[in-house]
């Protein structure tokens, strides 16, 4: 990737003219021809602090340590599991060792899900054969020997949504949908919809059971793990993924003619399981109130090893506010970290936080949960007035070979709540194009982190935490 190379110069360019119109604290770039847009002011002292950052984060690898001491030490972490609140403590240690303060369990609790046994066979034509397959999140456990049916192949879900009750009742349905792998993760969006909808959808209309295609982009052997911890009210419908290379094998016998699977799932379900997110700080020196919330979810799924999703993201975060940490000083504001728990069965760590913290004054949040590919574009999402921020933000991200994107930042799932409530969020957006080829999968494992790419992630977030942190710029949400 080429890398741009912004000098301070840039940042002080000019005309008298505009000079003379722009806010203090703003530049306006020099064109004789139109107006052009503000950007905020960076400061000598703040460039030679932010070229500070930067260059130490991409000399040191101790991001990469952190999630290798993650995934070696306590490995996969299943919402609620007793291995979550391994991680938990080991995430307390890790902090405190890092030098920050408050650091503490915020606990609450959840109803739990784990799939004990998860099997899947074609049974007909021919001889039976098994499948690579895991049940969903939530699915419900199938009869004692399991459940055979006919199958009924969809080729997305809505063709499903459009199929008449009597074309599914007493099948197993299968929705064939294929993801498409984007640099933004954006195919995830649409292709994800069968996991939640397809038994809600196949119970209304009769049918016995279901089968998806896993969410994914790879052509492996591997299924797809995800779900909520519990299924849709009124759903009890077992539900099933498969691997994308035994979706290909079962289309291609439902289109030569009739083909029956069995289904086999031993769940494990109970209520009020114990979770609980992990809080760290670094207080701010003169406006301690105001919070920069950075955020990303100690839980997994554990069919992996859980390390780009999210051990990385727990690596990122923690490494870069370090950085900040180390500082000469502290920043004016306070830095706070979330490393939530049971993000994967339904964001109840996000939920969670916002419940307890909502009214408090969160300048920006932001969560890394992308795995550990390249930062390759910054996006807000802020109101007009605080654009020349976005702006600054952009040009000290750009050496890192970041652009700037648009103001229609999601921010994360964890803290998906505090921006429905009106908190200012931005994202740095991961390269994803090979993400799914491993998320949620047997592969989600530390082969598949780049220390290289995981070092420029710590730059860029202790960059735009170094800036957010010690300003006293205001972004506010668009309304």
């Amino acid at each position: 990737m080429r890398i741009a190379v912004l000098g301070l110069a840039a940042l002080a360019l000019a005309s008298s003219a505009n000079a003379q119109q722009a806010q203090p604290g703003f530049v306006q770039a020099v064109n004789p021809t139109r107006e052009q847009p503000q950007t905020a002011q960076i400061t000598p002292a703040q460039q030679r602090t932010i070229d500070r950052l930067q260059a130490a984060a991409l000399a040191s690898d101790r991001a990469y340590e952190i999630v290798e001491s993650l995934v070696t030490e306590i490995g996969p972490r299943l919402a609620a599991s007793e291995a979550e609140a391994r991680a938990r403590d080991w995430a307390v240690e890790m902090l405190r060792e890092s030098g920050f303060t408050n650091v503490h369990i915020e606990p609450f609790t959840i109803p739990y899900w784990n799939a004990t046994r998860e099997e899947a066979f074609i049974v007909a034509p021919g001889i039976e054969r098994p499948m690579v397959a895991v049940a969903l999140g939530g699915s419900p456990s199938t009869p004692v020997g399991g459940l055979s049916a006919q199958v009924v192949r969809f080729p997305d879900l809505a063709a499903l949504e459009a199929a008449p009750g009597n074309a599914v009742a007493g099948q197993i349905v299968f929705i064939d949908e294929h993801m498409i792998a984007t640099q933004d993760g954006s195919g995830y969006g649409v292709a994800v919809r069968k996991r939640g909808r397809c038994a809600p959808i196949a119970q209304t209309k009769g049918a016995a059971g279901c089968l998806i295609r896993s969410v994914g982009t790879d052509p492996h052997r591997f299924a797809h793990q995800g779900g909520s911890s519990r299924q849709q009210d009124g759903t009890s419908l077992p539900a099933m993924a498969i691997s994308p290379a035994d979706a290909d094998v079962l289309a291609r016998l439902v289109g030569h003619g009739p083909t029956r699977v069995r289904l086999v799932i031993e769940a494990e379900l109970r209520d009020d399981a114990p979770s609980g997110n992990v809080i760290a700080e670094i207080r701010g020196r003169e406006r301690p109130e105001e919070i920069v919330l950075l955020a990303a979810h100690l839980d997994s799924w554990d069919s992996g090893q859980g390390a780009i999703d999210d051990g990385a993201g727990v690596a990122i975060i923690s490494a870069a506010a370090r950085l900040v940490r180390e500082l000469p000083r502290r920043p004016r504001r306070t830095i706070r970290i979330l490393l939530a728990g049971s993000e994967e069965n339904g964001v109840h760590g996000g939920a969670a936080y916002a419940r307890v913290h909502a009214t408090e004054n969160h300048v920006v949040g932001l969560e890394s949960d992308f795995g550990a590919g390249r930062v390759w574009r910054f996006d807000t999402r802020f109101a007009e007035i605080a654009m020349p921020y976005a702006r600054a933000f952009g040009r000290a991200l750009a050496p890192l070979g970041i652009n700037s994107g648009n103001n229609e930042a999601d921010g994360g799932a964890d803290v998906g709540a505090l921006r429905a409530a009106g908190v200012p969020v931005v994202d740095l957006s991961q390269d994803g194009l090979d993400y799914f080829n491993y998320h949620h999968t047997p592969d989600d494992t530390l082969y598949a982190i780049d220390p290289a790419a995981l070092r420029q992630n710590v730059a860029a977030w202790a960059t735009f935490v170094y800036m957010a942190a010690d300003s006293d710029w205001t972004f506010t949400a668009p309304r």
